[in-house]
């Protein structure tokens, strides 16, 4: 076998006595085909994730819009996420690059305009991310896990939201129906209206987890969603009243623009804490998991900025001991993230709306959901298959635009302008 195959330009000429620095070994060198991105393009699809017509994209955080990347060589990788002015600004940098870098791309992305990508751009960016991994497994033939590092679960277990409840019965039977079809846990919600009577909710969420307790059984497994709907001590006297009740996890127990109140909150509570589905990069939830502020990461793809992002949040996650519970998103995303969470040991639980999937008219494979779990499988990629008959086409890009001049350090990676 021809070492320098592997080994790329550089390391080649180290093994024929040469004196190059080390560089990364291009696509070839891993059995990549050397290929350039051509041409990317954006649909809005016939339904949103509410499954009202997507005319208008109601939130950026739960955008269904799909993205392709096609290659000179005739790949093309499927993502998910983002609003078309953003969109734009990242497909112009990525128009003639190397497909297959994908960290250097996302460095490029999220710094090129120099000005730091806010949430909405970060979902954008996000999305190609997920088609660039998606095009890499389906370039060298192997599920976009497998890239991850393998399996490292058989499954993923889901909770639901929004479990139906059955005909003629209670909230009690809907848990119960719930866990008797696989599921792990029952998500509720605060007891809230138009006019929030912080005093009557908190009573009345109380008697309603209590039937949800009852309804799961002592092997069966709820959790709750504040929704920032409360004020902290509210929120305390709640979680509080609920401990004894065992739930899986309390999720944004108040509203999140400050990170810091979780310092107050932490010490006052003995319920696992849920946050996250909120934030996009890595260091907006990097100090509540850093100072064991939460117990659970509700970031989700491709809001964090897609595949290269979520992992890094998952070693994070690991090395302080945090699971990970990422909220729902489209169909794309949320086959995204069976394969990030099948490639870590990470405490894990999947988000799933109603009773698991829906038909999407344009995408006859997603991800592969029974008996209550996710489950990986080997299709190449992400192992989605898309029909852009039934999507609209919103853009259309193939000439490369970079703003500002791209910089790099002498060993070539990236660096701000």
């Amino acid at each position: 076998m021809d070492r320098r195959k592997f080994l790329g330009n550089a390391g080649a000429a180290g093994l024929m006595g040469g004196a190059a620095l080390w560089s990364a070994p291009d696509a070839f060198a891993l059995g990549l085909p050397k290929d350039k991105i051509k041409r990317i393009r954006y649909y809005k699809t016939p339904t949103d994730a509410a499954g009202r017509p997507n005319i208008h994209q109601p939130t950026f955080n739960q955008s269904t819009n799909i993205v392709t990347i096609e290659t000179e060589s005739g790949l093309m990788g499927v993502g998910e996420g983002g609003e078309p002015s953003t969109m734009e600004q990242c497909a112009g940098l990525l128009i003639g690059e190397d497909p297959f870098r994908t960290e250097h791309l996302w460095q490029v992305m999220e710094r090129a305009y120099f000005y730091p990508a806010g949430r909405e751009k970060t979902h954008s960016l996000g999305a190609l991310d997920v088609a660039l991994w998606d095009l890499k497994g389906k370039a060298l033939g192997v599920p976009v896990w497998q890239l991850l590092g393998g399996k490292s679960r058989d499954h993923v277990e889901c909770y639901a939201t929004g479990y139906p409840t059955p005909k003629g019965g209670t909230i009690e039977d809907a848990a119960r129906a719930c866990v008797e079809a696989g599921f792990r846990a029952f998500r509720t919600g605060v007891s809230e209206s138009v006019e929030f009577d912080r005093f009557r909710a908190v009573e009345q969420t109380i008697e309603q987890c209590k039937l949800i307790r009852k309804g799961v059984g002592k092997d069966g497994a709820w959790a709750i969603d504040f929704h920032g709907t409360m004020d902290p001590e509210d929120a305390i006297t709640l979680a509080t009243a609920l401990e004894p009740l065992r739930p899986f996890f309390c999720e944004d127990l108040i509203r999140g623009e400050n990170t810091e109140i979780y310092k107050v909150l932490r010490p006052r509570l003995r319920v696992p804490i849920a946050v996250g589905e909120i934030y996009g990069v890595k260091w907006e939830i990097a100090p509540l998991i850093e100072q064991n502020l939460i117990d659970f990461a509700r970031c989700t793809v491709p809001n964090v900025g897609g595949i290269t992002e979520y992992m890094k949040i998952a070693a994070l996650a690991e090395t302080h001991y945090c699971g990970l519970i990422p909220h729902f998103t489209g169909p794309i995303g949320e086959t995204a993230l069976v394969h990030c969470l099948t490639a870590t040991s990470v405490v894990a639980l999947m988000e799933m709306t109603g009773a698991g999937r829906r038909p999407w008219p344009y995408l006859p494979e997603a991800y592969d959901f029974h008996d209550g779990k996710l489950w990986p499988n080997d299709r190449p990629g992400l192992g989605v298959t898309l029909d852009t008959s039934k999507l609209q086409m919103v853009g259309d890009w193939t000439e490369h635009y970079a703003p500002i001049q791209i910089n790099h350090r002498p060993d070539g990676s990236y660096t701000n302008w």
